[in-house]
């Protein structure tokens, strides 16, 4: 039974995908200064985005898996690793287990799909919470939307 008071599902339908994009739009846009039209691109419509809700509805958090061919073009080709990308939390459920719980669903979503691992382009601050998940940096730091990043794999 669980204690938490949000609900973390794969978002099916319109308002869901609306409340992802607007989690990003306030994390990255907003708060991060990444520009809009590099915020939304061509993978959103083949990704598994999931959703963190708190019990009155409001959207915490959101994330996305990329799989198969969409993945693939990001992880060096190789069809058997997913690409866990986009994820954000809101500022209010920051602290609250929200990141880590939108993490494992993707995570359970790759898992579903057949995936034996997944990628990621952390940010150089995040390091230390997707390294407490199990995932390992590899290669040098880079830019991605004029913020630093390493790449980082967890196998599942």
């Amino acid at each position: 039974m669980s204690t938490r008071a949000y609900d973390v599902r794969i978002a099916e339908d319109p308002a869901d995908l609306e409340a992802c994009f607007a989690v990003r739009k306030e994390v990255f846009v907003g708060e991060q200064g990444v520009p809009e039209d590099i915020e939304y691109d061509a993978y959103d419509p083949v990704a598994v985005h999931v959703l963190a809700v708190r019990d009155d509805g409001v959207p915490l958090g959101t994330g996305r898996l990329l799989h198969g061919e969409a993945a693939a073009a990001k992880v060096d080709g190789d069809l058997s690793v997913g690409s866990l990308g986009r994820l954000a939390v809101t500022r209010e459920a920051r602290g609250l287990g929200v990141g880590v719980a939108l993490v494992r669903a993707i995570e359970d979503a790759a898992r579903a799909r057949g995936l034996t691992a997944v990628d990621l382009h952390a940010q150089t601050h995040a390091l230390g919470f997707y390294e407490r998940l199990g995932y390992e940096a590899y290669g040098p730091e880079y830019p991605e939307a004029g913020i630093p990043h390493r790449a980082m794999r967890r196998t599942l």
